[in-house]
């Protein structure tokens, strides 16, 4: 696995993107070489928030975490980012099977995660997608007091998604083909 360290109100030091490599090296047995883990470290108010992205060839595994010292938000961030895996284990084998990138056999299975029933669609909703800017989209969300709005960008010709982030900013989410 190819790690991206970057930093935010921060420069990570040498020393700190070794340990996070060293540290994602334990990852790499449930990938291929191919994939990529992009870990920014963000220093804050009171300490650093550590957020961590790796895209499994259309499955992503996300986590953040908070803490005062980011070597230990290292060690969190690995332990989220394996316990997503094994939780998962089972929708991501049946979702992956026959594909190269994901290998479960490493996988630890945690005896005290709890049962899950299988998740399902409860509602469906149709709409027109309307052609707007992303200023009109997020007046049209905060409209409508969603977190999130479908909508045709005017400018890209694209559908995008503009969303509330938990710091209250807004986010773009971009399609492409």
């Amino acid at each position: 696995m190819k790690t991206n360290i970057t930093g935010k109100n921060y420069t990570p030091s040498d020393n700190l993107k070794k340990t996070v490599t060293k540290k994602f090296e334990k990852l790499d047995k449930y990938f291929s070489d191919d994939i990529t883990g992009n870990i920014m470290v963000i220093r804050e108010k009171g300490g650093y928030k550590m957020e961590a992205t790796i895209n499994a060839k259309g499955t992503i595994f996300r986590a953040e975490v908070k803490e005062d010292d980011p070597y230990d938000g290292v060690d969190r961030i690995i332990d989220k980012l394996s316990n997503q895996m094994s939780k998962y284990k089972t929708k991501l084998q049946k979702k992956h099977k026959g594909h190269k990138e994901v290998m479960f056999a490493d996988l630890p299975v945690y005896d005290e995660l709890p049962e899950e029933e299988e998740s399902k669609v409860v509602k469906k909703k149709k709409f027109e997608l309307t052609p707007m800017t992303v200023d009109e989209a997020i007046l049209q969300m905060e409209l409508v007091e969603h977190d999130f709005f479908i909508f045709l960008n005017i400018e890209t010709d694209a559908v995008n998604v503009v969303y509330k982030r938990n710091d209250k900013d807004y986010g773009l989410l971009e399609t492409t083909y």
